[in-house]
């Protein structure tokens, strides 16, 4: 049956349109990260501070110079390190994400009538926050791919190569665990736990290597995900025909557009804690037995940079992230589309 506005809500909760809007969500989340991966590597090595391509950012040419250099030296290939890990990750994320909106959104705002602004936020922030929480590890995984360069980590095992994905969690599950104490870098006991006791939090709870950063990342998901869904659900209410008028009349020109304005809003609201969260993650590729804090990881960006050191990046940003938030939302709202849901 033709998806319209009169399909009931029990409908929209049963197993196979919850099925069809994963896919939906999964499939655009692919697509949207394929269209921006090379760049997405290079705001990572960016964020993260990588010490191979520190020369290259605070402009926005710096972007293309850095893409140039990695091509050179591993060609296409290169620009996609962390990609297939970045896949494996998205298409459950993307999934989830799409999924958990479309149901939180339908029962906080079974009509149009019933649309706010502060609906529309608590639904994108909710559902975002779930997708985090179930692929959380896979990101950090990906990160840590992309990150590894030449002298990102001279004690890497996988210094000058590029580590596939089941190396790379076999690494960040084993870290932490056996670090020779001329490796660390000492730091007051005030900021985190000695090693030993983080060592010691490692072995008995392994899983928490996975987690690295990842309360800044719930605590950034919130204002991107709300604003993201906010902004885009605004923009469909104010500016597309009401939900009675069929779909066809809904172009893709439409959600390419409303998904850009969304996008390059909502990287603008949570950039910081995405800076912060990249350092969290990659912390322990040089220092292994230690878990790198809010307040330590803040007070370190903010000393090397100041206030612009939360923004290291951000143009690159505005380049992965309006294109890529464009291509998601368009093709899931054509992926709904063709599924009938």
């Amino acid at each position: 049956m033709s998806p319209n506005a009169s399909t009931p809500l029990r409908d929209k909760q049963s197993l196979d349109y919850i099925l069809r809007s994963g896919i939906a969500g999964g499939v655009a989340g692919c697509v949207a990260k394929t269209v921006v991966a090379p760049l997405d590597r290079v705001k990572i090595l960016f964020q993260a501070s990588n010490p191979d391509f520190q020369k290259y950012a605070g402009s926005w040419s710096g972007a293309f110079r850095a893409g140039a250099e990695i091509y050179k030296e591993g060609g296409g290939w290169a620009l996609l390190q962390g990609h297939s890990a970045t896949l494996i990750r998205v298409f459950p994320y993307a999934a989830i994400k799409f999924m958990a909106y479309d149901q939180v959104h339908h029962l906080l705002m079974p009509t149009r009538t019933d649309e706010t602004n502060f609906k529309r936020f608590a639904a994108g922030a909710l559902s975002g926050t779930i997708a985090v929480f179930f692929t959380y590890p896979l990101e950090l995984i990906r990160v840590r791919m992309a990150f590894q360069t030449r002298n990102s980590n001279p004690s890497s095992p996988f210094k000058g190569t590029r580590p596939t994905f089941i190396q790379a969690m076999g690494y960040l599950y084993r870290e932490g665990t056996s670090v020779p104490a001329s490796t660390h870098t000492p730091i007051p006991p005030s900021l985190t736990p000695p090693p030993s006791a983080t060592r010691k939090l490692f072995r008995h709870f392994p899983i928490l290597k996975f987690y690295r950063g990842f309360t800044v990342t719930i605590t950034g998901m919130i204002p991107y995900a709300g604003t993201s869904f906010l902004v885009w659900g605004f923009l469909r209410a104010r500016f597309l025909p009401p939900k009675e008028v069929s779909r066809k009349e809904r172009t893709p020109i439409a959600d390419l557009t409303f998904g850009a304005i969304a996008g390059a809003i909502s990287q603008t609201v949570s950039y910081p804690f995405e800076i912060v969260r990249r350092r969290m993650q990659v912390g322990g590729l040089t220092q292994p037995d230690r878990w790198l804090g809010w307040s330590e990881t803040v007070r370190e960006v903010w000393r090397v940079n100041g206030w612009r050191g939360f923004y290291v990046g951000l143009g690159i940003g505005y380049l992965k992230m309006v294109p890529m938030t464009a291509v998601s939302f368009a093709v899931w709202q054509a992926g709904k589309h063709i599924l009938g849901v």
